[in-house]
């Protein structure tokens, strides 16, 4: 049988900003990345998203990004190695209060916005992540843009990887996700979304944007429920995965089970 973990970016309001439903999408996903508070989300919406999750038995993450509450962490920063290892462990140790305080543990770590497609193209920036987050925990699960400089920095460093595709972007020729500033880069069309989800999952494979097919890794799908029609969708793409016979798991129970099959 596949097996494949739903991630979605949650937590993301802030103060009286209210932004995602994440109390519906929550029920139809596997992971969850829980915003840190420096690109989106604050103590009160991080402790109320996380009860969310621990509700629905959904693992948790932190979702570090940029401090860009502004720019909603989209507006590349340029950074240096040292700050970008800091921001992540600062960012991490936040939500690691809160899921401390409710007895869970935080699973994985996925970037945010500019800085998980900066760190998908620079090799330096993602290899300082990664460092991050092995410096704080080792066991945390890097979440990462499949086949990218950031999953790579997470393997030469010995973290474990989940590499993550995506229902609803389309994908250019070299792996990397088409610029939202594009045409065609974001699919509106449901069906197609799906069917390009399912052929990741049991074929390795993905149409670019250009026409050719490329193979790609799937770990984890990010799924995004930010609006009733979204939520519709998220249920609809675990409906047709399971009618696949494709199973959803949590990225350590697929990742664990990985590492069994290869003793």
């Amino acid at each position: 049988m596949y097996k494949i973990d739903l991630n979605s970016d949650i937590g993301e309001s802030f103060g009286n900003y209210k932004l995602g439903l994440d109390e519906e999408v929550v029920r139809h996903i596997s992971s969850a990345n829980i915003a840190c508070g420096w690109h989106a989300g604050d103590p009160m919406i991080m402790e109320k998203t996380i009860n969310f999750a621990i509700e629905s038995n959904v693992s948790i993450g932190a979702h570090p990004g940029l401090p860009d509450l502004i720019g909603f962490g989209r507006r590349e920063v340029k950074i240096t190695s040292q700050e970008a290892k800091n921001y992540i462990k600062y960012q991490i140790g936040a939500l690691w209060a809160f899921a401390q305080s409710k007895g869970v543990k935080l699973q994985h770590v996925k970037p945010h916005g500019a800085l998980y497609n900066m760190a998908a193209k620079d090799s330096e920036l993602a290899r300082a992540i990664a460092e991050g987050i092995y410096e704080v925990d080792k066991d945390l699960i890097l979440v990462g843009l499949a086949n990218s400089e950031l999953t790579k920095a997470g393997k030469e460093i010995g973290l474990r990887i989940a590499n993550e595709v995506f229902a609803d972007r389309a994908y250019n020729p070299d792996g990397t996700l088409v610029s939202r500033k594009k045409f065609g880069a974001v699919i509106h069309d449901k069906n197609l979304a799906i069917k390009n989800v399912i052929r990741m999952v049991k074929e390795g494979k993905i149409e670019t944007i250009t026409g050719e097919d490329i193979s790609i890794q799937a770990d984890t799908i990010c799924v995004h429920g930010d609006n009733p029609q979204a939520v519709l969708f998220v249920q609809e793409i675990r409906k047709a995965l399971e009618n696949e016979d494709v199973q959803v798991a949590s990225m350590k129970t697929l990742l664990m089970e990985s590492m069994l099959a290869t003793k």
